[in-house]
């Protein structure tokens, strides 16, 4: 893919433009070939829903400055035009968010204020992306490069020779819902604009962002609309502003716009932060910072596409949460009053249905630092919101999704050792999630179903039953979100034992086996029941009903707390076995990897997840069904199933499976390709699978991780080699299949042996992953 190279456009009269891009400014790091940045594809994902986006980024940047093409998420890589560079964007999305303030290049006169209208046709021939840098060269002749600081976006473009080089600034129109906009033309270089919208899945309560641009020189003319009505002179307007440069001589216009979600203030404090800068110094300190963030994980083998898609994907990884706080520590709660974090950065955008499972433990590894404070924002949202959240974009609960993600998602953060002084105040705010439900007053649903929940030991399913909150309802996935209440209060459970809260931890651990109450003894498979305590909806698993985003058969193994009870219930390892061969199409597996993931596993586009009785690598509530082998004696079959699905993450447009979901796939891709996957999420047991690479040195924090380093190898490592014979830890034997964050703290190297067949290594009972009780 293009990822770092600076093409001739061939374009006609584009030849200048290009060349004023093409040629980099004195000073200004160029690729080598010996960068990590050089290895990652921002347009991985970019077609067929993976819905990420290619553009400008810093990790865990409040600003996402990419194009949008016209997609309701952004930018695909099948359309041709484009609308605007706008500053939000979440990676992998699966609804319209974001896109506040597009903004794009244009020349001669004013007329149109539709982004659709007004949109400049690109070739992708004519694209290069890396880390914290995009360009692209537009067939009006006009060349954008786009880079970008945490909390600023800065564009530089550079004009055919016109005294009419025009920036439309577009306030009206983003990917979310615009409920109000207003832009004023500040003074000669400077725009400032307010965009208040709502969206997402479903509406929400609206919120605003503010911004403020600062040009590198000073307008010729400017005007702005209100609708269609453009006004030149105008200083003030309901939904954009036009600003003119006469570029005759000097073809080269910079723009850097600051964001804040707390007040026009904030937005300016950004500014004199993280503004003044040249695009050439952004850019270099955006690259930067990537190296070192892409330099944790240092892997050696595997093939250079390998190696591209691994890099990637980590890339992926640390684009979320994103900054909440401005420069001066503000930021907007979820009770919209203005806050400061003391001591922390905030930080927003919690997909928390899709992290629980991979990227959150993946963060409390790599970015130990940045994850504590990722928890305590959300104790922050717990606190200040009254309830903590369930899927938050900014300051607003979408309540899409169902279950209960925040409960492993926090007990991760204690587990690994996030929350040192916050503990008790996490656990009182997760035991009021556990055991209530949100005020009706509150916009946040919680745990929706959970006095049926307790009452009766499971979650009813209630087709059509009305929604009294915005988003989804656990009552329409009542099977599912059984599953779900229960693995949380596994983990609460854990957590409760190991604060000493005894009473607490009993009633959770028992209330985990709630799953077993979903349990249809006469289809030998998970089944919702109605308020009455009926099974409901067909018998056939593959049809099943009440199951979110999957069915029957892809929840079957989401009961990591206790996999031996699940087992016995489906008739003991052997049937389980039986029962994992047929869902994973192991009959054709080993023969060709490659061909059944494509053809046995994927069933369609990313939104297929229902009428299937196989493997779903395109969606959450499988990632870690792959592991169960682990506990059914048979661990040379996990890794089996793990590399063929890893040879769905290819170096192109399409390389994505399913949608990321702000790093949830990307982070599946990195902890299974490194051998180390954590199969209890909400607690701290990773499971063991044959890596990809012969080596895999990571960096790690050693205020958090005392080792400081661990280096898993496994030399030889290949499509053939692929099976664990023995394993070693720091040069002892090792016979299990998990390793737990305790011993993970002070370890240094885990390291296989593999060869062409499968071994008796973990095959034994005392090799599995342990039921939590």
């Amino acid at each position: 893919m293009r990822r770092t190279r600076h093409p001739r456009l061939c374009l006609a009269g584009v030849m200048t433009a290009s060349a004023l891009l093409a040629a980099p400014a004195a000073g200004a790091a160029e690729p080598t070939g010996d960068h990590l940045t050089d290895l990652v594809n921002p347009f991985i994902g970019t077609q067929n829903e993976g819905n990420t986006f290619p553009g400008a980024a810093m990790p865990f940047g409040m600003v996402q400055l990419s194009p949008d093409t016209g997609h309701s998420t952004g930018y695909d890589y099948s359309q041709n035009r484009i609308r605007g560079f706008s500053l939000v964007h979440l990676s992998g999305v699966g609804c319209r968010i974001g896109g506040d303030l597009p903004v794009l290049p244009t020349t001669g006169d004013v007329t149109q204020t539709d982004n659709a209208k007004y949109a400049a046709a690109f070739r992708h021939e004519d694209e290069t992306a890396s880390p914290g840098y995009y360009r692209v060269g537009l067939a009006s002749g006009i060349g954008a490069e786009l880079t970008a600081s945490a909390r600023t976006g800065v564009q530089r473009f550079a004009f055919p020779a016109t005294d009419k080089a025009n920036v439309l600034l577009n306030a009206g129109q983003s990917l979310h819902k615009k409920v109000s906009a207003k832009v004023e033309v500040l003074d000669d270089r400077t725009v400032r604009t307010a965009v208040t919208g709502h969206g997402f899945c479903r509406d929400t309560l609206p919120y605003t962002v503010y911004t403020i641009t600062r040009f590198d020189r000073p307008f010729t003319a400017y005007g702005t609309w209100d609708g269609k009505a453009v006004t030149p002179g105008s200083r003030t307007g309901k939904d954009g502003a036009y600003v003119r440069f006469d570029a005759t001589r000097d073809r080269t216009v910079t723009a850097t716009t600051a964001l804040s979600y707390v007040d026009a203030n904030g937005a300016a404090v950004n500014l004199r932060v993280e503004g003044g800068r040249s695009f050439d110094a952004v850019r270099d300190a955006a690259r930067r910072a990537w190296e070192e963030r892409l330099g944790t994980v240092r892997v050696q083998g595997g093939g250079q596409t390998l190696r591209r898609t691994f890099y990637s994907s980590l890339y992926r990884s640390f684009l979320a949460p994103n900054t909440g706080s401005d420069a001066d520590g503000r930021y907007r709660g979820w009770d919209l009053r203005v806050h400061r974090a003391q001591g922390f950065t905030y930080y927003q955008n919690w997909s928390l249905w899709d992290t629980y499972r991979t990227q959150c433990q993946l963060l409390a590894l790599l970015a130990p630092q940045e994850a504590r404070d990722m928890a305590l924002s959300v104790l922050k949202v717990g606190e200040e919101g009254g309830w903590l959240p369930k899927w938050g974009y900014g300051t607003v609960e979408t309540n899409i999704m169902t279950g209960d993600p925040v409960t492993p998602f926090l007990t991760t953060a204690y587990q690994q050792g996030l929350l040192k002084g916050h503990e008790e105040q996490a656990y009182r705010l997760l035991r009021r999630n556990a055991d209530g439900v949100p005020p009706a007053g509150l916009p946040i649903a919680g745990r929706e179903a959970n006095a049926e929940y307790i009452a009766n030991g499971f979650a009813p399913y209630v087709k059509g039953r009305p929604q009294t909150k915005l988003g989804d309802s656990d009552y329409h996935q009542g099977a599912s979100v059984t599953l779900e209440y229960a693995l949380s209060d596994a983990m609460l459970a854990q957590m409760a034992r190991g604060l000493g809260h005894v009473a607490d931890a009993e009633r959770y651990a028992a209330r985990s086996r709630n799953y077993r109450n979903v349990f249809d003894p006469s289809t030998g498979f998970f089944r919702a029941r109605d308020a009455s305590g009926a099974f409901a909806g067909p018998d056939d698993p593959a049809l099943s009903v009440g199951f979110h985003e999957g069915t029957a058969w892809q929840y079957q193994w989401l009961v990591p707390q206790d996999l031996p009870g699940m087992i016995g219930l489906i008739g003991g390892e052997r049937a389980a076995n039986d029962r994992l061969d047929a869902f994973f199409a192991y009959d054709r597996l080993p023969a060709d990897p490659e061909r059944t993931a494509r053809e046995a596993w994927v069933h369609g586009n990313a939104y297929a997840y229902y009428n299937a009785a196989t493997y779903n690598p395109q969606n959450e509530p499988d990632l870690i069904a792959p592991y169960t082998y682990l506990s059914t004696g048979q661990p040379w079959k996990t890794t089996d199933v793990v590399h063929a699905a890893l040879t769905l993450f290819t170096d192109s447009p399409t390389g994505m499976t399913g949608n990321d979901d702000l790093g949830t796939m990307s982070a599946w891709n990195v902890l299974s390709s490194i051998g180390l996957f954590p199969v209890q999420p909400g607690y701290g047991t990773w499971g063991l699978s044959t890596p990809v690479f012969d080596r895999v040195d990571l960096a790690l924090d050693r205020r958090y991780w005392p080792g400081g380093r661990l280096t898993v190898t496994a030399p030889g490592t290949s499509a053939t080699d692929r099976y664990v014979q023995s394993a070693r830890t720091d040069g002892s034997p090792y016979g299990r299949t998990y390793l737990t964050t305790d011993a993970l703290r002070s370890l240094h190297q885990l390291a296989f042996t593999v060869g062409p067949d499968p071994s008796e290594w973990g095959t034994s009972r005392e090799a599995a992953p342990p039921v939590l009780k």
